[in-house]
């Protein structure tokens, strides 16, 4: 059945996503309505022109037509418009019968739509999850679990804090076990905060923070007059001050062999003697404990005590890393972003396309990164919403397992798309500083994208 010229126009303005056709020399040939309306430029105009000239004008940034006629296979590219809008446009090339290119139709859609779409899909698998999530298993308690942390209700922290819940009624020393960032003060809060020590002493010592002489001091106190510069009334340790409550000893790994051997008469006995004194101490203490190492391989080098690892290690905690729960990123995101404009007295927003990069970067600092740099987003934005421009350089490169899995990874669009649009801003403005103004972001952000695409060309 053969469609007639009217009805092939029908149904191309039925289309909701932009399509542009040209011929195997670049002419333009037909434009549908969605295209108009993506874009606002008039179709009737744009007929018969060579997408060379449309390009050289500024009416466009860059031609996937072009690029298919040069290439000969199919090829998507990030457009930026005259007015600043960008479109995800993919070129398909239609071969005559000795494979000679006879037609290029090429489908435009908004990249912020695109966007969106894929956000409101997370967001309904994020609800999802949350139906059925290992919080709401704890009937009555989830009010408690999300006072505590905003992340306890989603799937995979929601076991580590589930976990967390069943040890807290006892006194069992807990490990817990995960990389620098991942949240173990905070967990460890939660464990006291829901066990029977809640209303005593949380009290927290960084072994890799001080000299092992400091440590000593600091854990178990010291009679007066014990060392050079003790004070004349002594100090009491933590330990002490922590009695009936719970002492979270961070970076475990790093105790030094000699206050280990203290550490586990602790544990063993419930008491200890103060640096420089006489009197055994009897303390009643929880004691949670946290590292980044791998303690296994510290004890086979001889560098944690096997007796003090076994001690500790009763219940061991892993806390997964940010990269591993993906699904937290964005309430996480939320959560601070609010945080932050509420004490800089803010009102700044993130863009679908910042969002989506912040949730495909793998975060190395975990929790601690994200909060540093939403904090820091939110005290030099200036237009009160933050762009893909605006994030820093770590999360906006392009990763080597980025291009491994994707023909055409989003930083790589979004690049494109950057350059594409400080090129046509600085066509338009002549200088850096208007048009930083006219993309609305610094000149100094425009100036570092330049300099750093000058170094990698």
């Amino acid at each position: 059945m053969n469609i007639s010229d009217s009805s092939f126009e029908e149904l191309l303005n039925a289309l909701h996503d932009g399509v542009y056709i040209t011929d195997g020399e670049g002419i333009t040939l037909k434009v549908n309505r969605a295209y108009e309306r993506l874009t606002g430029l008039d179709g009737e105009t744009l007929l018969g022109r060579p997408m060379q000239a449309l390009v050289k004008e500024g009416v466009i940034s860059q031609s996937a037509s072009l690029r298919v006629l040069q290439e000969g296979q199919p090829v998507s590219v990030m457009q930026s418009l005259s007015q600043g809008k960008q479109l995800l446009v993919s070129a398909t090339p239609i071969f005559d019968d000795v494979r000679r290119i006879r037609y290029v139709v090429s489908t435009v859609r908004d990249m912020t739509e695109l966007l969106r779409m894929k956000h409101e899909r997370d967001e309904l698998a994020q609800f999802k999850q949350l139906r059925n999530s290992t919080a709401r298993l704890h009937a009555g308690q989830r009010d408690n679990l999300l006072q505590s942390s905003m992340v306890a209700h989603q799937e995979v922290s929601g076991q580590v804090f589930a976990l967390a819940r069943q040890v807290a009624a006892s006194s069992v020393k807990v490990l817990l076990q995960g990389e620098t960032g991942v949240g173990k003060t905070l967990v460890a809060q939660f464990i006291h905060n829901a066990s029977p020590r809640a209303k005593e002493p949380f009290l927290a010592l960084n072994c890799g923070a001080l000299p092992e002489n400091l440590i000593e001091a600091e854990l178990f106190g010291y009679a007066p007059g014990a060392f050079t510069g003790a004070g004349p009334k002594g100090k009491r340790g933590l330990l002490e001050l922590a009695h009936h409550g719970t002492l979270f000893l961070d970076e475990i790994g790093d105790l030094p062999l000699a206050v280990q051997v203290k550490l586990l008469k602790v544990i063993e006995e419930n008491r200890f003697i103060p640096v420089g004194g006489l009197e055994l101490k009897e303390v009643d203490v929880r004691i949670i404990s946290a590292t980044h190492h791998d303690l296994k391989s510290q004890v086979a080098a001889g560098k944690f005590r096997a007796d003090l690892f076994y001690r500790l290690n009763v219940v061991p905690i892993s806390i997964p890393a940010l990269r591993e729960r993906r699904e937290e990123i964005p309430p996480l995101l939320e959560y601070y972003l609010a945080s932050f404009n509420g004490r800089y007295e803010r009102e700044v927003q993130l863009s679908l396309e910042a969002l989506d990069l912040l949730c495909d970067y793998d975060w190395p600092g975990n929790i601690r990164e994200l909060i540093n740099i939403v904090e820091r987003l939110v005290v030099t934005n200036h237009t009160g919403t933050i762009q893909a421009l605006d994030l820093p350089e770590e999360i906006l490169q392009l990763s080597p397992s980025a291009a491994e899995n994707s023909r055409l990874p989003l930083r790589k669009v979004l690049e494109n798309a950057e350059r594409a649009a400080i090129r046509a801003a600085l066509q338009a403005h002549k200088t850096t500083r208007l048009a930083a103004k006219a993309l609305g972001v610094s000149q100094a952000t425009v100036v570092q994208k330049m300099k750093r695409w000058e170094r990698s060309d």
